[in-house]
């Protein structure tokens, strides 16, 4: 049994007699999502402590977040997908691989859903480890702890799409709130992913979610790490003429591809979308602003990018 744990532990471990695995991608370089499998796995023992997964679609439970961040970065998960940082995901030392869980921060009231792709964390008494993203957007990643409740919600799909984590992501009023720029203690631009094309996994499993408080666990301790680069927009040229300051994502020939860019780029600023005649068609405009400063408009350009409307320019009207 432990030796057949020793794959699925391998990407977690932090002190407790696991052991690294192989970076498979270096800094830098992309990501892919998904590639695992799904996997609950048989009882394992770490530090002196058993774990048991189990497939509890019940459980809702109240105790410590930490995170984990470069160390990790570009490793095999538990389930066989690659750990990135700044992704949604999350590690939890019994739950089912891959599924969707609500994490809220009690002490600020935000939430968001990760996916739990990892085992771990294994001390101090901690019931998840986040991912820096996550963590960041929870607004603990500077004080590396905090009390958080965490809802099972569904299996994810085993091919990493994470545009429900980010949908909801999206709808939340605090992350509008801190994309429009009134958070002052983020340490970096918060990313709004794309939508999703009507599929939901949390829909369509069957699975449901009730309260069910479970036995605490020990957990591992890993110290906040530093920061590492976001990757910059691609460079834009500033139009400097009379008017307002104004970034277009886009030109969509269908309304629904239009109706969906301004719903999700409306969580960095006002969006409009204006109907414009090319010839005998017609294509929908999305334009986010105006801006007042140029500064203002060149980080609302980055997180376009990040959104990914890698095209998104800056204009003046």
């Amino acid at each position: 049994m432990i030796s057949s744990l020793a794959a699925a532990v391998t990407a977690c471990g932090s002190g407790n007699g696991e052991k690294l695995g192989e970076r498979v991608v270096p800094f830098g370089q992309p990501v892919p999502k998904g590639g695992g499998v799904y996997r609950v796995g048989s009882p394992y023992q770490i530090a002196g402590v058993w774990y048991e997964p189990r497939e509890d679609t019940r459980y809702d439970r109240i105790g410590t977040a930490s995170w984990y961040g470069e160390l990790f970065h570009g490793r095999r998960t538990a389930n066989g997908e690659i750990y990135d940082m700044d992704r949604l995901s999350a590690a939890h030392p019994t739950l089912p691989l891959p599924i969707y869980a609500r994490v809220t921060n009690l002490q600020n009231n935000r939430s968001i859903i990760v996916r739990i792709n990892d085992r771990g964390p294994y001390a101090n008494d901690r019931i998840i480890d986040l991912s820096r993203r996550s963590a960041e957007l929870l607004g603990y990643r500077t004080k590396g702890t905090a009390q958080v409740r965490v809802q099972f919600l569904a299996r994810a799909p085993l091919n990493g799409d994470d545009s429900y984590e980010r949908r909801y992501l999206a709808s939340q009023r605090w992350m509008t709130y801190a994309a429009n720029g009134h958070d002052k203690n983020r340490q970096d631009p918060i990313s709004v992913g794309s939508l999703p094309k009507d599929t939901v996994a949390a829909k369509s499993s069957g699975w449901k979610t009730e309260t069910k408080a479970q036995p605490k666990s020990a957990a591992r301790n890993e110290p906040p790490r530093s920061n590492v680069a976001v990757p910059r927009a691609a460079k834009m040229e500033f139009a400097r003429t009379e008017g307002r300051i104004l970034i277009q994502a886009g030109s969509f020939k269908s309304k629904d591809n239009a109706d969906r860019a301004r719903a999700q780029l409306a969580a960095i600023a006002p969006v409009e979308m204006m109907p414009i005649a090319v010839g005998a068609d017609t294509y929908f405009r999305v334009r986010i602003g105006p801006f007042s400063t140029e500064t203002d408009a060149q980080s609302a350009l980055a997180r376009a990018a990040e959104a990914g409307y890698s095209g998104a320019k800056i204009v003046s009207n």
